[in-house]
């Protein structure tokens, strides 16, 4: 990006570091289940060196992403006043079209991080497709914030064998796409079994039926 040739027709890109959930720290599903067993607290020292180190990295913001459960989401909320000029979106893990990983209602997930300034977008990742739309439509209804959507494929993960079992979702991943920005996600994406054929196909879509400053 410094060499002036490589901006020409391109909007300037971020960094964005991943910070995972403490389930996945377990490595045994938790992530989509949730029901840690620990307090906000327990969960603030968990991640606060996490967050340090990825701050001192120098990341434009923070992806604090495949959140099962509004305490996990609250406790990191709670943490980025003590990384000044820090920012991050909050994407949750979801089990059906409504509810989060650990079963409680996403718009009041989101709507409870409305509070959080350096919150700066939220939404939903490593989620069927299938149940994206009705996520949106639960967000778009609570919060005033940018909203994020980049589901998995639409395979289902197996926690004893670490393994992906199942179909990707039979829609195109852009004609999806299309639907959910018409909903109001403004960032789109793709996660687990996604592939770089997808991206692009998002990409592609966008470039030709957004405008520039929103594509």
């Amino acid at each position: 990006w410094a060499e002036p040739a490589n901006r020409v027709g391109r909007i300037q890109p971020l960094v964005a570091a991943s910070v995972g959930p403490y389930g996945a720290m377990l490595a045994d599903g938790s992530e989509y289940r949730g029901h840690y067993g620990l307090n906000e607290e327990a969960l603030m020292d968990f991640h606060r060196p996490r967050l340090a180190v990825l701050v001192d990295a120098g990341a434009d913001l923070l992806a604090l992403e495949t959140i099962p459960c509004l305490a996990e989401a609250r406790a990191i909320a709670r943490l980025l006043p003590e990384f000044p000029g820090a920012a991050a979106w909050i994407s949750f893990s979801c089990r059906d079209g409504l509810h989060t990983s650990e079963g409680e209602l996403l718009g009041d997930c989101v709507a409870a991080l409305d509070g959080f300034e350096q919150v700066v977008a939220v939404g939903v990742n490593c989620t069927a497709p299938e149940f994206i739309a009705s996520l949106v439509d639960q967000m778009h209804a609570r919060t005033a914030k940018p909203l994020l959507v980049y589901p998995n494929s639409g395979e289902h993960y197996d926690p004893a064998h670490k393994q992906w079992h199942g179909n990707p979702s039979a829609s195109h991943f852009a004609d999806q796409a299309s639907g959910w920005h018409a909903r109001g996600a403004r960032l789109i994406g793709g996660c687990c079994r996604t592939s770089p054929d997808d991206i692009a196909a998002v990409h592609q879509w966008a470039s030709t039926s957004l405008p520039p400053t929103t594509a």
